[in-house]
């Protein structure tokens, strides 16, 4: 069997990552989202196991102490971190996964699993991404001068993965972040793992 792909899907608020990432799974098989541990409480309509695994800070700090994380980080005053071992049993069946974490997430990523694909998902112009984040309706103007801050900063390290996707139009941005996955599928040692017989076969002399 095919190892799965792990995938670094970055962006900054207001770039429509999520809505990308939706469609992308209803439109793809074989690929998941990773599901973060967080210490953050739920929001209305979240569920434990399907947003996020909720723990205390005392759960979340006794995984770091038993090196469960691939990464982690403290965001906005609350903790995130990716299982490690789920992400590694889900891709040995071959399961392609998205990890939607930033950039020092991303960084941490890599250092210790070089093969993973990333990702990064730039809005077509800082105007655009203003009113994205205006039209949220949700913020007071000085969190969102905060999160338009935090974005710039997050945009300037988009030279540090494999694709970048700008999502102006979102059919054209779907249609590229599905053609990177299939593109990834494609490759040598994937379709060598995948197809290994039919590859034998094809060279084979007793035909």
């Amino acid at each position: 069997m095919s190892q799965g792909t792990l995938y670094i899907l970055s962006a900054p608020s207001g770039a429509g990552k999520s809505s990308l990432v939706s469609a992308l799974l209803d439109q793809t098989d074989a690929i998941k989202v990773s599901v973060s541990h967080t210490t953050r409480a739920p929001r209305p309509g979240e569920k434990d196991g399907v947003n996020y695994n909720f723990v205390s800070v005392d759960q979340f700090k006794a995984l770091i102490a038993d090196n469960a994380f691939l990464e982690h980080a403290e965001v906005f005053g609350n903790f995130y971190g990716t299982s490690r071992l789920w992400l590694e049993d889900q891709l040995s069946q071959g399961i392609d996964i998205i990890l939607e974490i930033d950039w020092q997430g991303a960084q941490q990523v890599r250092k210790l699993m070089p093969e993973t694909a990333g990702i990064f998902i730039l809005p077509p112009s800082r105007e655009e991404l203003q009113k994205r984040l205006d039209n949220r309706g949700q913020d007071s103007a000085e969190i969102i001068a905060g999160r338009m801050a935090e974005a710039i900063s997050e945009m300037s390290h988009y030279n540090e993965y494999d694709y970048v996707i700008i999502n102006d139009d979102f059919d054209q941005a779907l249609a590229e972040l599905k053609a990177v996955i299939i593109a990834q599928r494609q490759k040598l040692t994937c379709q060598q793992a995948r197809h290994g017989k039919l590859l034998t076969d094809l060279l084979s002399e007793n035909h």
